[in-house]
């Protein structure tokens, strides 16, 4: 539905859900396990959701508490074709793709949004070489056939879910595997964060340089009890807000520590000019002198929207460059993100691989089509603390997908001088 928001800067304190990069695996590990596991988790996404009943769908049992999940994992996929209803979570469908394959499991894909149309390529060709057979009809993707050991090679310029993916499924092979990666790696972070699982989950995985050498035959063994860290994605959205307050916008709940690419933000923000303090699990960002810097997209790509509105009120010009790869997630978010800026008062000039972005004093409110793009929807938001008019987003329920309790938390927030 539609949601109007008052502008003008925000000030407090909100406490961040769960990552909901880091839930996907550690709920995959869970179910790749041997025994019983709680995956704490403070904030159930539609996305999280999504992964974890395609799980159950292939057998796993995973049970829905207050604090998270309680999952028993796979001990037998079921017999005939298992149907993953993975909504739009890119995530679900790029994990859990290759994973099938290592479970020998029949199944089908049922993709919603502009998720049929996000590529699979080159991940599809390195499945069906490996001994999978992939069909797609519509918004279905059929899978069969058991994926075998062997050498691996995918490009890393495309999604790094892709060698996620892969990192997860290949333990699980009879024969060993060596998973080569050509080309630079972009959003090196998540791939890392995906190492990070595996070795808390005491799989074997050693990195030789651009490629892993993978033992097969191996189970996930996660603690009995593993929390999922705070969500520097969604943090972003509320330290970008601080950025544009005088009185600031704090964050708990972090991990400063975190393998997260997302927490990136801070040193862009510092750059921008903001105020970072960082102190225990939390970070305070106050706004500075903004002005214009250059953004290398290709490890932050998420980030782009919400910067781009920091952007927007920075003295001089900023340059998102390397961002691509945006324009293949659940909106084209290159146009989108300049759609916004421009219905609001910014200056874009829209480029093949990023935007140029030329500072005004202040956005001057407007109505943002969310393109049913959730961090479209909280960019808006965060564009009202740097407006002189209304902001109505068209779509408020989008958030679901990541922060289900998004405008809970954005209300939380005073307006500054309150």
């Amino acid at each position: 539905m539609k949601r109007t928001i008052t502008p003008g800067a925000r000030t407090g304190r909100v406490r961040i859900p769960a990552s909901k990069s880091q839930a996907h695996r550690l709920l995959i590990c869970a179910a790749l396990g041997e025994e019983k596991t709680e995956v704490v988790c403070d904030g159930i996404s539609a996305d999280i959701a999504a992964t974890a009943k395609c799980l159950s769908a292939l057998g796993a049992k995973i049970e829905e508490m207050e604090t998270g999940f309680l999952v028993s994992p796979i001990k037998k996929v079921p017999e005939g074709r298992c149907d993953l209803y993975c909504g739009e979570s890119g995530s679900t469908l790029r994990f859990l793709l290759p994973i099938v394959g290592a479970l020998g499991a029949q199944a089908v894909f049922h993709r919603e949004g502009r998720l049929p149309q996000r590529p699979l390529a080159p991940l599809d060709s390195v499945l069906k070489e490996h001994g999978m057979t992939l069909r797609e009809d519509g918004d279905l993707l059929y899978c069969s056939g058991q994926l075998i050991g062997g050498n691996y090679t995918i490009a890393g310029n495309v999604s790094s879910q892709y060698i996620s993916g892969l990192l997860m499924a290949l333990p699980l092979l009879i024969r060993d595997s060596l998973l080569m990666v050509s080309g630079p790696l972009e959003s090196a972070a998540y791939v890392a964060m995906t190492e990070d699982a595996l070795q808390l989950s005491k799989l074997t995985i050693p990195k030789m340089g651009a490629m892993w050498a993978i033992p097969g035959q191996q189970r996930c063994h996660l603690p009995k009890r593993t929390v999922v860290e705070g969500d520097w994605s969604n943090t972003a959205f509320f330290l970008c807000m601080g950025a544009l307050s005088k009185e600031g916008v704090t964050v708990e709940g972090l991990n400063l520590h975190s393998s997260q690419g997302d927490r990136g933000v801070l040193d862009v923000l510092r750059r921008f000019g903001a105020e970072v303090t960082e102190h225990g699990d939390a970070v305070t960002v106050k706004r500075g002198a903004l002005h214009g810097v250059t953004i290398d997209a290709a490890p932050i790509p998420d980030l782009i929207p919400v910067l781009s509105v920091v952007a927007s009120v920075a003295e001089g010009e900023t340059r998102v460059e390397n961002a691509y790869r945006l324009r293949l997630k659940e909106s084209d978010r290159l146009k989108s993100t300049a759609d916004l800026l421009r219905a609001l008062g910014g200056r874009v000039e829209e480029k093949k691989d990023g935007l140029v972005i030329t500072g005004v004093p202040a956005l001057h409110g407007g109505a943002v089509e969310t393109q049913n793009d959730h961090r479209l929807a909280m960019s808006a938001a965060t564009a009202a603390c740097a407006a002189t008019g209304e902001i109505t987003v068209d779509n408020d329920g989008c958030v679901a997908k990541s922060y289900p309790r998004f405008w809970e938390d954005f209300g939380s927030l005073k307006g500054e001088g309150l």
